[in-house]
């Protein structure tokens, strides 16, 4: 303990201070306590200067409002306060010691000083020293006493003392008497200490000749100055009463527990007097003194028998003891008085109090353990092993509680923190004392606990898969995909955008764009199936904490095909110079007999591609038919002489797409065994329906350009024979497998519809029209034609048809012109 003397202060009046401070050290969970004791005296003016708490607390005065820095006291905030900009302490109010302690003999004012960062408690006492500040007084100004005029000289008769608020010296220290012939002034000292004046009969009373006697009585403190108070004793002087009341006990003494039910005997008083009849009649009151009349709201007393009972409820944290001035009084006037202490007794009738002095909420999830949460200050108005509190914290948290002084206790982070799994947290702090039976209280402090960016944005899946039809709308909207994340506010705030992977040699960004914030993909283009079908893109999600956290997802688009392109006819030649493609038919074929072949294909997939075959505007007597699913067309009856010799047939494709597409082709199927008999029959035919002027106009025009061909074709024979001689091929030793199956894989290579038969005949003519002849002489076999065209179940094709098949892809535009 070190002592040490602060000088004069320009605001306290010349009035010397002693500061006494007392350091104990101890380093408990981290805590320093150091105590200050000062001495003041009472009555300063208001913002007196006590002293510089900065200083004597070794703190830097920069660092009061940083660390707030703050006095914590149920009472002494009312007189004290802090400037924090200097660090002294002030006085904020008037200090009365009488008022705040009473007769108390040393008067303490107390405080703690908290700062923070570090924590740390200071405990602070002031010691109020009493001055000269109150008067002697009498409860009564005029004191009248009763004296019999019997009595002998030297009698002593008590009389009421003067009260003083003050204390030591400067309380009540003598009494002074009025000149006067019969009554001299003694001071008896208490047991207690005090003063009580005694006025002594020194001469012989009579009533007769003066019948009241009134002196002053004065009444003086040792303070300087000197301050007094007076009363008037006023004597009645009565008929003889020679004996006085005398109490059994000058001083009693009781304990009652401050439980006490109301109007419960607290104990009995008892006096005596040894006179008889009325003189001896006593009669119990309390004293009428500024201190009984407090004490008589709380106890009563019985007249006759002296006893004192309880009128009110008893606390023993508003006041531990009782003093009570009881008088006696005979029916003769003689009054004698004594006094009676009663000592309350505490019981456990005070449940802890826990207040919060500093609280940090919310804080961070990532906060380091032992982060210091809140201060906790817990009360116990009892006193005794009643007053002591024990404190824990209920329930499964991650804070504990540890002790800094005996009143104060620290919250602190005991486990690591997660906001995701829990955002606030409820402790519960459980008070209880040590009396019997015990009290307890709780205290529920909310701390919620602030985000920290420490979880990535997260995608349901790895892989998304979106369809897309194609020749799509551009800039619709064509799928969503999002990701949460388990943070909040910017830490929470998904952003979305496509990573630079290429599709093709081109950057996805060109096919799709997304919206950043709701992860909404738009297509940039309209997406044709036949070129893209399918397209894979890395979607990132970024967060906006910082530092920022990413996550990623595969995303596939499926461009799914639509109904958008017609079928395309490989064969016949859509794009052949003749109106129609002509086909011959043998008299003698079967019914099943595969005639030709329609090949077509379609660009589109699945049922989109899916294609059948199907005969447009034909009679009832139409002696093909064609397979719906492969194109073949096939004899459907035996043919009859009576039939006709030219079927115009249109052929229509469709796919199976929503809605339907397709495209026609038309074939002339012509029914003869000999091309020698095909031109008469038709020549025939036509002849019956046509007038005889067009049938010799057709004629001409067939002969003309028979002699044409036959010029030509000899030119054509004498060239080739020249060049490459060989031996003709009979005109019925076409190959076998001319109506072969087509090969898919050919059909591939014929994407635009056409499909070029590159081949070269010779063609040879007889002198005589009825012995006219067609020889194939060379075959150019760079695309077989048997490859195109499927044989019949048979697997092979009669010789006729052959022989037709081959000459009238060659002679189409002849057979135009003559039909």
């Amino acid at each position: 303990m070190a002592e040490m003397k602060i000088h004069q202060a320009p605001t306290c009046k010349g009035i010397r201070w002693q500061v006494t401070l007392l350091f104990l050290f101890s380093w408990f969970c981290h805590s320093v306590s150091l105590q200050l004791h000062y001495t003041i005296v009472e009555e300063l003016r208001k913002n007196s200067v006590i002293a510089n708490i900065a200083t004597d607390l070794g703190l830097d005065v920069k660092d009061l409002m940083p660390r707030r820095f703050r006095i914590v006291s149920r009472v002494s905030e009312k007189y004290f306060s802090v400037n924090l900009v200097n660090g002294n302490v002030y006085v904020k109010e008037r200090i009365d010691r009488e008022k705040i302690c009473k007769a108390t003999a040393i008067c303490i004012l107390t405080f703690d000083a908290v700062v923070e960062n570090p924590l740390n408690v200071f405990s602070v006492k002031i010691e109020i020293q009493d001055i000269n500040d109150n008067p002697p007084m009498f409860f009564h100004d005029t004191i009248t006493l009763e004296i019999i005029e019997s009595t002998t000289p030297g009698t002593h008769l008590v009389l009421q003392n003067a009260e003083d608020p003050d204390i030591g010296i400067n309380a009540v220290q003598t009494y002074k008497l009025s000149d006067n012939s019969y009554f001299a002034l003694n001071e008896k000292t208490s047991s207690d200490g005090s003063k009580i004046p005694e006025l002594v009969l020194i001469k012989s009373l009579d009533r007769e000749t003066q019948t009241i006697h009134e002196l002053i009585l004065t009444a003086f403190d040792g303070g300087n100055p000197v301050k007094t108070g007076t009363a008037i004793i006023r004597v009645i002087v009565t008929d003889v009463n020679d004996n006085m009341p005398v109490f059994t006990e000058e001083l009693y003494k009781v304990s009652i527990s401050e439980n006490t039910p109301i109007n419960s005997t607290v104990l009995a008083v008892n006096a005596t007097d040894d006179d008889e009849g009325t003189n001896a009649q006593i009669s119990y009151s309390f004293s009428k003194t500024s201190e009984n009349s407090l004490h008589t709201s709380m106890f009563s007393i019985h007249t006759i028998n002296g006893e004192i009972r309880t009128k009110s409820n008893l606390d023993f944290e508003i006041s531990e003891n009782f003093e009570i001035s009881v008088q006696a009084k005979d029916g003769g006037g003689y009054v004698a008085h004594c006094k009676v202490l009663i000592h309350i007794i505490d019981e456990n009738d005070n449940a802890p109090e826990i207040s919060i002095t500093s609280l940090s909420s919310p804080i961070l999830e990532n906060s380091t353990l032992g982060t210091v949460i809140a201060l906790v200050e817990v009360h116990d108005q009892d006193s005794g092993e009643n007053g002591e509190v024990d404190c824990q914290i209920m329930g499964s948290v991650p804070f504990q509680l540890v002790s800094s002084t005996s009143r104060y206790y620290r919250i602190i982070s005991s486990s690591v923190l997660d906001r995701e799994k829990v955002s606030w947290y409820n402790i519960t702090i459980l008070a209880n004392d040590r009396g019997s039976p015990q009290m307890h209280s709780r205290k529920v402090i909310r701390l919620d606990i602030s985000d920290v960016n420490d979880n990535p944005p997260l995608f349901l899946k790895s892989t998304y898969v979106a369809y897309l039809p194609e020749n799509n709308i551009p800039g619709a909207s064509i799928y969503k995909i999002q990701a949460s994340d388990l943070d909040l506010g910017d830490n929470a705030k998904v952003i979305y955008s496509i990573s630079n992977s290429n599709t093709e040699d081109f950057p996805v960004s060109s096919f799709f764009s997304i919206n950043i914030e709701t992860g909404v993909l738009y297509s940039q283009r309209s997406f044709d199936y036949e070129q893209h079908k399918v397209f894979q893109m890395e979607i990132m999600a970024r967060d906006g904490g910082s530092p920022t956290l990413t996550n990623n997802a595969t995303l596939f688009i499926y461009i799914t095909d639509q109904n958008d392109n017609a079928p395309k006819i490989l064969y016949p030649p859509s794009e052949s110079s003749v109106s129609a493609v002509f086909e011959t038919v043998p008299f003698a074929s079967e019914p099943g007999l595969l005639i030709t072949k329609v090949v077509a294909v379609d660009a589109d997939s699945g049922h989109n591609s899916l294609l059948s075959y199907h005969f447009v505007q034909i009679s009832e007597q139409f002696p093909f038919n064609i397979n719906e699913h492969t194109g073949e067309i096939r004899v459907l009856r035996a043919i009859q002489e009576k039939d006709i010799l030219r079927h115009k047939a249109v052929v229509m494709v469709k796919d199976n797409g929503d809605p339907h597409l397709s495209v026609t082709v038309t074939l002339s199927l012509v029914i003869g065994d000999h091309f020698q008999q095909i031109v008469p029959k038709l020549n025939n035919q036509f002849s019956d329906g046509e007038p005889p002027s067009k049938m010799q106009m057709y004629l001409v025009i067939s002969l003309a350009l028979i002699s044409l061909l036959f010029i030509l074709t000899v030119v054509l024979v004498i060239l080739s024979k020249c060049k490459e001689p060989k031996p003709p091929s009979d005109f019925g030793a076409i190959s076998k497998n001319l109506y072969s199956q087509v090969d898919p894989m050919i059909l591939s290579k014929f994407q635009n519809g056409t499909l070029t038969l590159p081949y070269s005949y010779n063609v040879c003519v007889a002198l005589d029209s009825s012995e006219s002849d067609f020889t194939l002489m060379k075959v150019n076999q760079n695309i077989p034609i048997d490859s195109l065209i499927d044989t019949d179940d048979s697997g092979f094709v009669s010789g006729d048809i052959k022989d037709t098949l081959s000459p009238s892809t060659s002679l189409q535009m002849m057979f135009d012109d003559i039909l």
